[in-house]
């Protein structure tokens, strides 16, 4: 079966979607620690037009951050297609890892979003505070399912009101164990 072209999000203003953005559910990946909390993600723009991203969670009680770069996947496109560049491991970051950001479904005032790429592999619902309407979260889902996303894979994120700030932080020994399978 082939499956449509993504649906993208355009003409979306970046200074208003910097700030903090918390993880209400998300496809489970490799590159996050399974079984983590309070997930978010800042975003600062940068004076050059790239945005400076720190993705955060606590797995265990300690805080797992890593930051990287995003820009636009074409600089001449309205479309909200990002690329997204990590480099890792956490601990020694030496090789880039560059994804796809595609910005699926984003609300007029900027306070909820749904974020996916191509292969529909990954998929996140993001909000600016740290709990979402149930009838806003069904019709995110909804959206996803209609862009040919899986919702079954979906988790729902943790998080505590307040959220944590600092903490003792892990420097990248869940990565590893990701690798291996624990």
């Amino acid at each position: 079966m082939v499956k449509k072209e993504l649906e993208v999000v355009k003409d979306v203003d970046l200074e208003r979607y910097m700030g903090r953005w918390y993880e209400i559910a998300s496809f489970p990946s490799f590159f996050v620690p399974k079984g983590g909390a309070d997930t978010r993600a800042t975003y600062t723009l940068n004076q050059d037009g790239t945005v400076h991203v720190l993705n955060e969670t606590w797995s265990d009680g300690k805080r797992v951050a890593i930051e990287g770069s995003a820009y636009k996947a074409d600089p001449k496109s309205n479309e909200a297609k990002l690329k997204v560049k990590f480099y890792v491991p956490p601990f020694l970051p030496i090789i880039p890892v560059v994804g796809n950001y595609w910005v699926l479904y984003l609300d007029s005032e900027y306070q909820y979003a749904l974020i996916g790429e191509p292969t529909r592999k990954y998929l996140w619902i993001l909000c600016r505070k740290t709990h979402l309407e149930d009838e806003i979260y069904e019709m995110l889902v909804q959206k996803a399912k209609d862009e040919g996303y899986d919702p079954s894979k979906l988790r729902k994120t943790p998080q505590s009101d307040p959220p944590p700030e600092g903490g003792p932080q892990d420097k990248g020994a869940w990565w590893l164990k990701s690798l291996i399978g624990k």
